[in-house]
């Protein structure tokens, strides 16, 4: 396979986490006997540019589509941390009521809501009609359309002072593509800031649940900014932020605009970047090797409790989860269910595994020994969610980075 962005023919795969579906291509009861389909989930790195890529993928056309399940308003933490991010940026750009602020990969108005007190009328595209019918409900303007550098040439006769993107970067094939569309699409002084989680990151802290499909790419400061550069645009400043298991945000703007200077937090992570190994094989041919050693201690854990028996069941049906739980052979036997509050996954199946999908209700009605928290980003906030399962002695597991219950 050829790199996606510079065409080298010379991959380096370090990760084979199997056979797996889709990681948001959730089971109705109906479904359950028709087979589903499955790909390679294998994972290489592509030296001459230093892009971490998912070798075997699905058009985003198959993924983010009417049966995507994912709804970024489930998670108080998440909407805190973006509430947060719109009261910093409205300021710190002075944006005004007439300012063109739009998102990219806008899901279901998670973000944008919160554009509303400062009177700005933000809007989004999202490519899932589905997710963006929700959006739309809220009064937000959003446009069901994919991201591309020719639906920029099209739609763009007014540029954008803001060009916002979270966890979007990673979710397309064509980053080039991608990147020159917001070429294109910002105006001559505006900015663009987007988020993504940190593939230094993701190998430190033993992450490698977050791999599946929909991620096409895993990023690195050292590759955004090479890709950037490569389309006419400079990154000036880089915040390291703590979601997703870490996190960074870049800003961005035409290399023509001299107003915005490039911050010392630029050149500080990218060095730390370097110096950890991030553009060389051995960094990442030593994470493969990791990832089977936590596979084997989780099965061993988890059957432990079993053989004793306990029972456990599962907080969140996150996508993380079913590629783990995909490659560590986890199912039903193991996590007699899982239980998530977004309503439009309860009463489905776990890809894969088909582990029923659950209100949170049921937990007081069975009592669980142990619940696995699944989206481990969210540990703090689930836990005291959940506290009421002291009262019978019930505890907590993560099974990443490290296998803990508490």
């Amino acid at each position: 396979m050829k790199c996606r962005y510079c065409n080298n023919k010379s991959i380096n795969e370090f990760i084979d986490l199997g056979q797996q579906p889709l990681a948001n291509d959730y089971l109705s009861e109906n479904s359950l006997n028709r087979g589903q389909y499955y790909l390679p989930l294998k994972v290489g790195f592509c030296e001459q540019c230093g892009l971490v890529q998912v070798i075997d993928y699905e058009a985003p056309q198959n993924i983010f589509n009417e049966n995507y399940k994912y709804f970024s308003s489930y998670s108080s933490s998440w909407l805190a941390h973006c509430e947060n991010y719109v009261d910093m940026i409205v300021k710190r750009l002075k944006l005004e009521r007439d300012s063109n602020v739009m998102e990219i990969a806008s899901n279901d108005g998670y973000l944008l809501q919160y554009f509303k007190k400062y009177n700005i009328d933000a809007w989004g595209i999202e490519p899932s009609a589905s997710v963006a019918q929700i959006a739309l409900e809220k009064g937000i303007r959003t446009k069901i359309e994919f991201f591309t550098e020719e639906y920029a040439r099209k739609e763009f006769a007014k540029k954008a002072d803001l060009i916002i993107g979270n966890n979007v970067l990673a979710h397309v094939p064509d980053i080039g593509n991608f990147i020159r569309g917001l070429k294109i699409a910002l105006a001559e002084t505006g900015t663009i800031t987007m988020e993504f989680p940190s593939v230094w990151e993701l190998i430190k802290n033993k992450y490698f649940d977050t791999i599946y499909h929909e991620h096409f790419s895993y990023l690195s400061l050292q590759f955004v900014k090479k890709a950037f550069n490569d389309c006419g645009l400079e990154i000036y400043d880089v915040d390291r932020l703590q979601t997703h298991g870490g996190s960074l945000r870049i800003y961005a703007k035409h290399m023509e605009n001299d107003n915005l200077k490039q911050t010392d937090s630029v050149t500080e992570l990218l060095n730390l970047e370097k110096q950890a190994g991030i553009l060389t094989d051995d960094l990442y041919n030593e994470f493969g090797k990791t990832v089977k050693n936590i596979k084997y201690n989780i099965n061993y854990q988890l059957l432990k409790l079993k053989m004793e028996g306990n029972n456990i069941i599962g907080y969140g049906a996150a996508a993380k989860g079913n590629t783990l739980f995909n490659y560590a052979s986890i199912d039903k036997d193991i996590i007699e269910y899982v239980v998530d509050k977004s309503p439009y996954k309860q009463n489905l199946y776990l890809p894969g595994s088909q582990i029923p999908i659950c209100s949170v209700s049921k937990i007081k009605s069975t009592k669980p020994d142990y619940i696995v928290i699944i989206p481990w980003n969210l540990k703090d906030e689930i836990e005291q969610e959940l506290d009421f399962i002291r009262d019978w002695g019930g505890k907590f597991i993560t099974l990443l980075p490290d296998f803990l219950i508490w």
